[in-house]
């Protein structure tokens, strides 16, 4: 797969900024530490030349920034975002709930061969970490004891990469590179071996996961499913307002509550893994939805068309009965 360059993207966005089809373009720039890339909007090419970085570390979707960024007052023109195969899910899922004005937003679809996971790097070299070169497909990592550490990129992807569902893009108005294709992943694997456990052991698994959880909101403030203006973990009335845990109940409470919101509507886009603090495998959750919804009504892609009705929102008279769900579970 062609691989895109950071100046390759700079070079598209001057394109479209000095023509005026944008005036705005949603980027990545590097924070502290090589691996600390972070979304941020810039409006000249002089800042993009400056700080915009494109590299293994960014990994985060701006589906979901678009809301805010579409919605601003005084702000003319087009906001440029560039989006990768799998941010394209979530781009078309929000668009199918109506969440932010397709008029606003000029998309281009870049290619990705996986993005990569900083903390399989520091399982693997320990703390320390003064720089990554990540140009190639063999990391460089630097660090302040060992020197310098040589990892293949396939070896410390994200796991959404290492099990990517998809490199076909289904949304953009212009592609750069070649296109990919839906893949057979084995994104279901895990899943399965949970459900081979008996239910006290799955308790215990969840338990033992959940238990690390320290209500910082992040997954929930990152996924692209969870746009309610009014979160009722946000709502003075709810009595778990802003909380951290009191008791496992509502520790468990919170994931289980937003699984249950995402479901039929999750594009399997892994941010919430991904930002998680607790390295909290939460995606797991969302993909046991994912895989009983394909298993009871039939395989369902979240965001693979726009205005496509999940199989939770859309009754049919084939639809599964509780009774042979559990009786095909058990099966």
């Amino acid at each position: 797969m062609q691989k895109i360059t950071r100046d390759a993207l700079i070079e598209k966005a001057q394109t479209l900024l000095d023509s005026g089809v944008v005036t705005r373009v949603l980027g990545w720039k590097k924070g502290d530490f090589d691996y600390d890339v972070t979304p941020a909007l810039f409006t000249d090419i002089e800042s993009m030349k400056k700080d915009f970085v494109f590299g293994d570390f960014c990994g985060a979707n701006f589906s979901k920034y678009l809301l805010k960024e579409t919605k601003k007052i005084g702000v003319e023109g087009k906001v440029l975002v560039f989006l990768k195969s799998c941010d394209t899910y979530s781009f078309n899922q929000l668009l199918t709930e109506h969440r932010f004005d397709r008029e606003k937003v000029y998309a281009v679809g870049i290619p990705c061969d996986g993005m990569v996971d900083v903390n399989k790097i520091k399982a693997i070299v320990g703390d320390g970490i003064v720089s990554i070169d990540d140009s190639a497909e063999v990391i460089k990592v630097e660090t302040l004891y060992d020197g310098v550490k040589e990892l293949n990129k396939a070896d410390i992807l994200l796991e959404r990469c290492a099990n990517c569902k998809s490199r076909k893009h289904v949304a953009y108005d212009e592609l750069m590179g070649e296109d990919g294709e839906v893949i057979d992943s084995n994104r279901f694997d895990e899943v399965e071996k949970l459900e081979k456990m008996s239910a006290d052991e799955r308790f215990a698994f969840w338990q033992n996961e959940l238990s690390r959880c320290i209500r910082c909101n992040a997954c929930r403030d990152v996924c692209p499913a969870c746009t309610c203006e009014k979160c009722v973990f946000n709502n003075p009335n709810s009595g778990v307002e802003n909380k951290a845990a009191a008791n496992s109940f509502e520790e468990q409470m919170f994931h289980i509550i937003r699984a249950f919101h995402v479901a039929g509507r999750c594009t399997d886009c892994g941010e919430c893994s991904r930002v998680c603090p607790q390295h909290i495998p939460l995606h797991l959750l969302n993909r046991k939805f994912i895989k009983d919804i394909n298993s009871f009504y039939g395989d369902y892609q979240a965001g693979e068309t726009v205005g496509s009705r999940a199989p939770l929102t859309n009754f049919t008279k084939e639809d599964l009965e509780p009774s042979e769900a559990v009786n095909r579970e058990d099966k």
